[in-house]
């Protein structure tokens, strides 16, 4: 056995004692990724955004990151569908959490993200999140599409894309919105997939500016391999974001989480849709709204892992980084 873990450890880019260990054992990162302080010389970091200042409900996504940490070591380390693991060809490592100077203030905490973020995207690795809840993804847009209108895949139950809120323009109903105005994302090579509830009132922006919204009726009655299918023609070979908010899922798979809405896609489906992203030139991604406190299980945390899993999985295969693995290998 020690001869084969060895043998492991030499065909990986990425390797610790740990991804090996019970799932129980050490300190958890992220799959059992290496930690290290800064994004420096790597090719994908793993962030955690422990924040919720954003939220119109119920708060406790700040705990999402710690937990997702914990559960993904029950999520390993390869993907048996497409027959990898993200580990092999790529330098990854867990970054830590984004520190912030206020726990108070909703825009300074904001500004403290796209700081992080701006770190990262400096060092021109590829920022895989977990949050936290959808306001953070805003500041890491600003970050990432400095050079270029960018692609956004969005799977919710809600678009987010709402005009200001209860006082505020950055909470968590808005960041989609903020990142068309800023001129961050092409809607035109964008998608928001499995949309429902009765917020849908408040969305009218998403149609305005031209993304696709899918409906989870919509999802169901076409299945999710025709969605894949546009979702692949509308994106194309320009560079994407995926965004995941667990409340995308049915609360029967994802309760821990600020705003559930019943009805939801099933873990299987997700999983099938990130699986079919393959090849996409993926730039960067996050999972969100896991909240803990409401799902004492882990359930929710673990699914957040899994779909986190899967974005690093596309990242991994991106041919971004494929160009940048070919300029490593011929200095």
């Amino acid at each position: 056995m020690d001869e084969d873990i060895k043998k492991l450890a030499q065909s990986l880019k990425t390797f610790t004692p740990q991804m090996v260990e019970p799932p129980y054992s050490g300190f958890p990162t992220f799959f059992a990724a290496p930690f290290q302080e800064t994004a420096k010389d790597l090719d994908i970091a793993l962030v955690g955004v422990p924040f919720d200042l954003g939220v119109t409900n119920r708060s406790g996504a700040r705990h999402g990151p710690r937990e997702i940490r914990s559960q993904s070591r029950l999520v390993g380390i390869y993907n048996h569908q497409s027959h990898m693991t993200p580990f092999a060809a790529n330098r990854v490592a867990d970054v830590g959490d984004v520190p912030f100077h206020t726990a108070y203030n909703l825009e300074d905490a904001l500004s403290d993200i796209e700081q992080f973020f701006a770190g990262i995207a400096s060092a021109k690795a590829v920022p895989i999140t977990a949050g936290g809840d959808h306001s953070i993804t805003y500041p890491i847009l600003k970050t990432l599409a400095r050079k270029e209108k960018i692609g956004l895949i969005h799977f919710d139950s809600h678009c987010d894309t709402s005009p200001p809120l209860h006082g505020s323009g950055f909470q968590h109903g808005c960041p989609m919105r903020n990142a068309v105005q800023a001129g961050l994302v092409d809607p035109g090579r964008s998608l928001q997939i499995g949309i429902r509830g009765t917020a849908e009132l408040i969305w009218q922006f998403s149609y305005d500016c031209g993304m696709r919204v899918v409906h989870i009726e919509e999802f169901y009655e076409l299945g999710w391999r025709k969605i894949l299918s546009e979702t692949l023609d509308r994106v194309g070979d320009g560079p994407v974001y995926i965004s995941f908010d667990i409340d995308c899922l049915d609360p029967a798979y994802a309760p821990g989480t600020g705003t559930p809405v019943v009805g939801g896609m099933t873990s299987f489906e997700a999983q099938q849709m990130l699986r079919g992203l393959k090849g996409l030139n993926v730039i960067g991604g996050d999972v969100v709204e896991v909240a803990p406190p409401f799902d004492p299980s882990g359930i929710t945390a673990l699914a957040g892992a899994t779909m986190m899993f899967e974005i690093l999985c596309l990242a991994a295969d991106s041919p971004a980084l494929a160009g940048d693995r070919k300029l490593d290998d011929h200095p």
